[in-house]
């Protein structure tokens, strides 16, 4: 059987050749993706920072119960802040037995200038050390608030080579001060932290912001502790003031290393976008070899009539496509390792994942892939095949002559809900956002599309019958042979219609997605900024940078703002949201929200301010008591005083700073927007002192955020745009595909046509028209599917009605479609055309 698979698949060679590169190209697409959620998945990183520590004790993430529709559900989400545990605790911790070293640790970004350079640094208090790498190999550890112990890397980034007794400036906690250097640290381990800074415990915590909170305790245990025993205890401790115990490799992941999120970021993209790929992909390999065995149902009738079982035919098809599916492998996982290879570098270049981040693995992707392209080569195989295999022997050549006059209820029912199911989807967009609401937007399109390929059969004939005057009035009796084709040919063409409307609906829905998302964040922070200039700082700006500016000549009016994270509950679940806390007094003469509803000058107390796509998520309304999360997992109940449109540019939730302070990283601000009057040279005078007055600060000009804003989308849309663009690019392949083996198969059809009188001109008019009246289908149904996507969550995204689309942008989609129809079955048909029909008559009987 396999040999007879061999030679009938020898003779097939068009719709075996076309059928190979489906399920390779599939193979590729899928092994990269693969590989990149498995690498994600076995990235293991070691501690680094608290390498010396046995037991680390931390607030990184919070579990939170959600009823929807009547039902309980829990819900676990990362502190966008990383939370934060008592001080106390590691006191209590530290009376335990066998318990060497309980100390609290607090990270404080700083900046130290060395040399007309900035050096970044992450500061700490000396106790912490015995928990890292770090170990004194000169000098003293500090004693006072004016030393501080440095690391040796920053030591040597000054020109001359910096030693104990020296005086260093750092900028940290939004202040500069001047310490003496009393001891030079040095890493006992290789790793990728960065440099390091030690204060007493005691200037740690005043620079903190909160002395009585830090952001872990590290534990060192006693030689000969039992360690099971003493994390019993710190779990038991631990669970009063609601801290988790990691131990182990769960230690790694308190870091919050930029590997450790980078293999997050694989994963989740594998799995949400690789999911969305892998459905496409299959979808296009199951029409693609159920066209190809669809055309091959002359062969499989003639072998039920001369006595073929149903086991034998059914054997030969998973033979030969098995054969096509395993070629596909052999080829296509090769590939997929080159490509991921490019990934791979693309996103270490990119700064998507840190330099030498491995991509490991592939053994299991290469199984899984390989077995799932069988599986579905072979079910889709089947599935075509299976009329040809019900009906008798004696049946079989008569029954495939012609076409079924009718198509399944059940295809037909099935479609009808996929269609319902669409119309369903479309409205629940306006409930979904961020990530979730281009998931919503790529379900949808699939659903849409699988109600297309489900009632194409149906579609076709009807636009036959609307077309059919339209052809014959264009092309005369070509145009009335092309219109009974299509009727005749309505169940057989349903695969290359289903093929066109993906490409179209594809190409022109999910690739303006993000260029709709990014050109109205740019536009919303263009026009919603009032403010002149910004005062910015890489380690933020005390409260007294904002009063300073607020007395210089000239000014306006200035707003702190201090931007961080929230936690708002969504569709029976939570996530995290951008937020911004902000000083109200003079607010809305620096920043213009487009408020609709309320005041920001109300934004004071237990209040915030909600977009209306945050408001209508969570159907609340002016004056409602809204609950939200801050970020370090405080509840709170604010009331909302005002609904605004901008929140692409300044975030979901606008807070008062009163409200996080103490529940963020930091409360320092993030900048300060100033507002002048124009042309006033003292104003611009006085904004340059008030630089000095902030080492380490700097004033930018609101008129370039735009510009550099639309730089950084750009670079973080990449990889939607690398996935979206293969998505579109495989899409487009199966069209071409499966015109091409439409195409072929109409050597007999043609010939006959010829030998009936038809001149070759004559069939060209035809296959033109045939053409004309497919396509144009196509583009109505997938461009209506299209615009339905791209128009419910733009302006679900941003309110706006009417979605951008580039000026080429259709003219793109419409004649790459009309160009890749042409192209695809003009130039078979020309190439049948070129054989006598007295040749291609008995073709393949």
């Amino acid at each position: 059987m396999l040999m007879l698979a061999l030679r009938m698949l020898r003779h097939r060679i068009g719709s075996a050749v076309a059928t190979l590169v489906a399920l390779t190209c599939g193979v590729i697409i899928l092994m990269s993706m693969g590989v990149m959620v498995e690498s994600g998945m076995r990235f293991t990183p070691a501690p680094q920072r608290y390498g010396a520590a046995d037991i680390l004790v931390a607030d990184r993430d919070m579990t939170i119960e959600t009823t929807e529709f009547g039902e309980t559900s829990t819900v676990t989400v990362d502190l966008p802040t990383g939370g934060s545990v008592p001080v106390t605790l590691a006191e209590r911790i530290g009376q335990l037995p066998g318990v060497a070293v309980a100390a609290a640790d607090r990270s404080i970004q700083a900046v130290v200038p060395i040399d007309d350079s900035a050096q970044g640094a992450v500061a700490h208090g000396w106790s912490s050390a015995a928990l890292t790498p770090y170990r004194i190999v000169d000098g003293n550890q500090p004693d006072t608030t004016d030393e501080v112990a440095i690391d040796g890397r920053l030591a040597s980034a000054a020109g001359a080579q910096l030693r104990p007794g020296d005086q260093i400036t750092v900028l940290a906690a939004g202040s500069v001060n001047q310490y003496r250097i009393s001891g030079i640290v040095d890493r006992t381990a290789a790793g990728d932290t960065p440099s390091a800074l030690f204060f007493t415990d005691e200037h740690a915590a005043a620079l903190s912001g909160s002395p009585d909170r830090a952001g872990l305790i590290g534990i060192v245990l006693a030689a000969g502790a039992d360690s099971a025993a003493v994390t019993a205890e710190v779990d038991r401790l631990a669970a009063d003031s609601g801290a988790t115990v990691y131990t182990g490799t769960e230690r790694a992941g308190v870091e919050q290393s930029e590997a450790l999120m980078a293999a997050d970021m694989l994963i989740q993209l594998g799995s949400v976008l690789g999911g969305y790929v892998a459905g496409l992909v299959l979808f296009v390999v199951a029409g693609t070899i159920g066209l190809a065995v669809r055309h091959r149902r002359r062969d499989l009738a003639l072998l039920r009539a001369v006595a073929a079982t149903p086991g034998q035919v059914r054997l030969l098809v998973v033979a030969e496509v098995a054969q096509l599916a395993i070629v596909a492998a052999a080829i296509g996982i090769p590939a997929g390792l080159w490509a991921t290879d490019w990934v791979h570098r693309q996103l270490m270049d990119r700064g998507f994942i840190p330099h030498g981040f491995p991509f490991d693995g592939g053994v299991l992707t290469a199984v899984a892939v390989s077995v799932a392209t069988v599986l579905v080569a072979v079910s889709a195989a089947l599935i075509a095949a299976r009329r040809t295999l019900r009906i008798r022997p004696t049946e079989a050549l008569g029954e495939i002559a012609v076409e079924p006059a009718r198509s399944s209820l059940l295809r037909l029912f099935a479609g009808l809900i996929a269609l319902g199911g669409g119309v369903t989807l479309t409205m629940f967009t306006t409930a979904l956002r961020g990530q979730a609401g281009l998931g919503a937007a790529l379900g949808m399109l699939f659903v849409f599309v699988l109600a297309a390929a489900l009632l194409a059969p149906w579609i076709n004939r009807y636009a036959a019958q609307v077309l059919g005057p339209v052809l014959r009035a264009v092309w005369g009796d070509s145009g009335y042979l092309a219109a009974a084709n299509l009727r005749a040919n309505a169940q057989g063409m349903a695969t290359v219609l289903t093929a066109l409307v993906l490409s179209v609906g594809f190409g022109g829905s999910i690739w303006f997605l993000q260029d709709n998302l990014d050109r109205e964040a740019v536009a919303q922070t263009r026009d919603g900024l009032l403010a002149q200039h910004s005062l910015v700082s890489a380690i933020g700006l005390p409260a007294s940078a904002a009063a300073d500016a607020r007395e210089l000549p000239g000014v306006v009016a200035a707003t702190p703002i201090r931007r961080t994270s929230v936690i708002v509950p969504v569709m029976g679940g939570v996530e995290p949201v951008g937020a911004q806390a902000v000083d109200p007094d003079g607010a809305d003469r620096t920043m213009d929200l487009s408020v609709t509803e309320g005041s920001l000058a109300d934004l004071r107390g237990d209040t915030v301010a909600l977009s209306n796509l945050q408001a209508s998520t969570q159907g609340a309304e002016l004056g409602d008591q809204v609950e939200i999360w801050l970020g370090d997992g405080t509840p709170v109940t604010l009331r909302l005083v005002a609904i605004y449109e901008r929140g692409l540019a300044f975030g979901d939730v606008t807070l008062n700073r009163e409200t996080v302070d103490g529940h963020a990283s930091t409360n320092l601000d993030d900048e300060v927007l100033i507002r002048t009057e124009p042309g006033d040279a003292e104003a611009a005078a006085g904004l340059a002192g008030l630089v000095e007055r902030y080492p380490g600060s700097g004033l930018v000009d609101t008129g370039a955020v735009g510009a550099q804003l639309a730089t950084d989308l750009a670079l973080s849309a990449w990889m939607n745009k690398l996935v979206i663009g293969v998505m579109v690019g495989y899409a487009a392949l199966a069209a071409a595909n499966t015109m091409i083996m439409a195409a072929l198969t109409r050597g007999r059809e043609l010939a006959l046509l010829r030998l009936v009188g038809v001149t070759t001109r004559q069939v060209k008019r035809m296959v033109h028209a045939e053409q004309v009246g497919l396509l144009g289908t196509s583009l109505l149904i997938g461009g209506a599917i299209a615009a339905v996507t791209l128009v419910s969550v733009v302006r679900m995204m941003t309110g706006q009605l009417i979605p951008y689309v580039p000026p080429l942008g259709w003219a793109s989609i419409i004649g790459g479609t009309t160009l890749l129809a042409l192209v695809t079955t003009i130039a078979p048909i020309s190439a049948l055309l070129r054989t006598p029909p007295v040749n291609s008559i008995g073709v393949k009987e």
